[in-house]
């Protein structure tokens, strides 16, 4: 079942939904409108490395990581940049989430693959943007993504519990992590 405002209100009332900060435009009719955050990481175009995830090599040999400070983001044509909601999230054990790109976005030709927010997630999320045929900017603050939440049949047995749980900002690919040579964002 979806949730709708007065759901989602309820729950947050009672403490069971996180999102911080909230906005008096965050709660929508059946979601949460969430906004963009400062960091990113442009996916460097590379044929000459492989990207092995048994033998990763230093995630700078494959991002371009940055910091806006509240500039704006130029997504290139065609390129994929990891960006990061500015809210911070923490899901109960009986919510899933489904994440969208909203829709004047989405007209402008950008996209985003499907991203699920699993049940019991924390965390600000990071998301893949694809870029349209042409540049397009995108500031920070901005709301950008649309999370419908989904009210599971039964509560997770085993809620998320992995390695992006309380990521904060754009969070490299967990096969880095380990890595002696992984320079931390």
């Amino acid at each position: 079942m979806i949730l709708s405002d007065r759901d989602i209100e309820a729950l947050i009332k009672v403490g069971d939904l996180v999102v911080e900060p909230l906005f008096d435009d965050t709660i929508r009719e059946n979601g949460l409108d969430l906004r963009l955050g400062t960091q990113y990481c442009l996916l460097r175009r590379r044929s000459d490395l492989t990207l092995d995830p048994r033998d990763p090599m230093s995630p700078l040999d494959f991002y371009d990581c940055s910091d806006s400070g509240g500039e704006g983001i130029v997504v290139p044509p065609g390129r994929r940049v990891l960006l990061h909601t500015l809210e911070y999230l923490r899901l109960p054990s009986y919510l899933a989430g489904l994440v969208n790109l909203r829709s004047t976005w989405a007209r402008t030709g950008i996209y985003i693959p499907a991203t699920v927010v699993d049940a019991g997630f924390e965390g600000q999320l990071t998301i893949e943007v694809v870029g349209s045929d042409f540049p397009v900017k995108l500031y920070p603050g901005e709301r950008f993504l649309h999370l419908v939440l989904v009210r599971l049949s039964s509560p997770a047995a085993k809620p998320y519990r992995g390695l992006y749980k309380g990521q904060r900002g754009v969070r490299l690919p967990k096969i880095f992590e380990g890595s002696s040579r992984v320079a931390r964002h």
